[in-house]
């Protein structure tokens, strides 16, 4: 265990530092995620003259939470994989007594806690211009929000590292993540909450694992009405899901990779 332990802190402590070095690069990264904050005044606005059952600081609330949620649950894995494969580069990796994801979690890890002083401040500057939406979650709410965000972003590396694995296929593998992600931008809660969609819409949704990677745990925070063990059970049966699929895809890859694409 303690060997284990020593890996980890070995790998996010590298990746933390390289990370470091791109710090400006990052900033410019976290204000391309602020696409919650934009559509928040738009909602906003609408709220004050429309029924949807919201407040507008009830969409302020929300939308700034959707706006943390993308900065902890950002993955990137799909083109690091794809260019991995396509130049060759995954060889040496495949050398190492250490599965290769590792690589790409600690980096994502690494990143989350260079991007995330910048996305507070962001947080606090929102919140010193609109007073009225601040408000402090109970603990046991805080501590729900935190356990989804984890899933959620578990739940989104695991899906976008799954179709990375189709890169042993073919070179534009991130032509499936760039699909994927139509869905992902009106289903997830992203573009508007899903108390606001039809509730017919709703019921199918919820079966997709797309409310469980933004509009569930947003919603846990804010307050909004959510099943809690549904939300949970999903994300964790989405989870292993494409954990499967993803350790298929990966056997039967590695059977074509020829160390210089696929």
């Amino acid at each position: 265990m303690k060997r284990i332990i020593r890996k980890a802190l070995t790998l996010l402590s590298v990746y933390y530092a390289y990370m470091v070095e791109y710090r400006a690069e990052l900033i410019l990264w976290v204000l391309a995620g602020s696409l919650p904050i934009i559509l928040m005044g738009i909602w906003i606005q609408a709220a004050q003259g429309g029924q949807f059952g919201l407040s507008p600081v009830d969409f302020a609330r929300y939308f700034i939470t959707v706006f943390v949620i993308r900065q902890l649950t950002v993955v990137w894995v799909i083109w690091d994989f794809e260019r991995e494969v396509v130049e060759g580069k995954l060889s040496p990796k495949l050398l190492q007594p250490l599965d290769p994801v590792w690589h790409h979690v600690a980096g994502h890890v690494s990143e989350r806690f260079v991007r995330l002083t910048f996305a507070l401040l962001l947080v606090g500057l929102f919140f010193i211009l609109y007073p009225q939406a601040f408000w402090l979650p109970s603990l046991s709410r805080f501590l729900l929000f935190t356990l989804a965000v984890v899933l959620a972003f578990t739940l989104r590396f695991t899906i976008q590292y799954t179709f990375a694995m189709f890169a042993f296929w073919t070179e534009r593998a991130s032509a499936l993540e760039n699909f994927w992600l139509l869905f992902y931008l009106f289903l997830s809660g992203l573009i508007a909450p899903l108390e606001v969609f039809p509730e017919p819409v709703q019921k199918i949704v919820m079966f997709t694992p797309f409310p469980y990677l933004i509009d569930f745990p947003a919603s846990l925070l804010v307050g909004l009405p959510v099943d809690i063990g549904r939300g949970f059970g999903s994300m964790v049966g989405w989870i292993l899901v494409f954990l499967g699929a993803n350790r298929f895809l990966w056997r039967a890859g590695l059977k074509r990779y020829s160390g210089m694409g696929a």
